[in-house]
């Protein structure tokens, strides 16, 4: 897995040019991108949400196309609208911004339902249909989705079936006293991201995505990961539990998570480290929880210290 490791250390010290002190949140992402994941990015204004998913992009060279959510945006805004051509008398398909390898989708929980629906098939199948006509994606399709979490007024929350398409949701939070003041030097004389260089190149990334999938995962490991999701189905402050969705994706991020750290083996740290960025978002709390004060960080860390963590076993030759 030394191959995986060496193009995330790449990565990671490109974007970390104009990240500083995230290493975390760029491993998910990174994460996200070897398994063929979206990510929604929660957090407050100002964290660098969007500057995240631009320097991405531009680190591995891709196709990048920016939608900006807002209550007025139509299904057709995002998927493309077929036009007619006086010249040729033909309807011609102009491929909206959707169409694209990284595409950031800002602010996402603005955009009223019918718009955010447009996305499904998108997210999941990866092709869009318009006007009968169904148009494959580029390869690899990644949606860096990003919303605010404290500004409700105008906005419409994600319906499950979406959250349920996103690999990952993940938190940037304020930066450190030190690396703000960081940021600030860097950016004394122009903003690093203008700079910023191409260190990998797409037919690489779409390579290692099937590399990760030789990570070896034990049964004990399997396991694991169903006892952790099935726990959010039966938990008493859950009113909706994760899907076959959420192992899987478990099970695949683990394996992903393992590579970029150089081993050939999942571990139950691995799958622990993920729990919550994988299962946090595709479980609903109960109301009678929510009073409470009762957050899914807190039903994931009292379902991580209930599940007993399997022991440690030889892998078969």
């Amino acid at each position: 897995m030394e191959s995986v490791k060496s193009f995330a250390e790449r990565i990671f010290q490109n974007v970390e040019q104009v990240i500083i002190g995230k290493r975390q949140a760029l491993e998910l992402v990174l994460v996200a991108l070897l398994c063929r994941g979206h990510v929604l990015l929660e957090d407050v204004p100002g964290t660098g949400k969007t500057v995240l998913a631009k320097s991405i992009a531009r680190s591995i060279g891709g196709t990048f196309k920016r939608i900006q959510f807002t209550p007025d945006l139509l299904p057709s805004d995002v998927t493309g609208v077929s036009i007619f051509n006086q010249q040729s008398r033909e309807f011609e398909f102009r491929p909206g911004p959707v169409c694209a390898q990284i595409v950031l989708a800002d602010e996402i929980n603005r955009a009223t339902p019918k718009t955010q629906s447009a996305l499904l098939e998108a997210m999941e199948e990866r092709q869009i249909t318009v006007d009968g006509e169904t148009y494959n994606l580029p390869a690899p399709f990644i949606v860096l989705a990003t919303q605010n979490p404290i500004e409700y007024e105008g906005t419409f929350p994600l319906p499950e079936a979406q959250l349920d398409r996103f690999l990952l949701r993940l938190h940037l939070g304020y930066p450190e006293r030190h690396d703000e003041i960081a940021i600030l030097r860097r950016q004394r004389q122009a903003h690093p991201l203008e700079a910023l260089p191409v260190v990998a190149e797409i037919d690489e990334l779409l390579q290692l995505q099937q590399t990760i999938k030789d990570v070896y995962v034990d049964e004990l490991i399997e396991e694991y990961i169903v006892s952790l999701t099935t726990a959010t189905r039966h938990h008493e402050d859950v009113y909706l539990g994760a899907s076959a969705r959420g192992s899987l994706a478990l099970y695949r991020t683990a394996q992903a998570w393992a590579a970029i750290h150089g081993h050939d083996f999942v571990s139950p740290d691995d799958v622990k480290t993920l729990t919550l960025a994988v299962l946090g978002h595709r479980m609903i709390v109960s109301p009678a929880a929510r009073i409470r004060n009762v957050t899914a960080q807190a039903v994931i860390d009292e379902i991580l210290s209930a599940v007993a963590v399997p022991g440690a076993r030889a892998a078969r030759r």
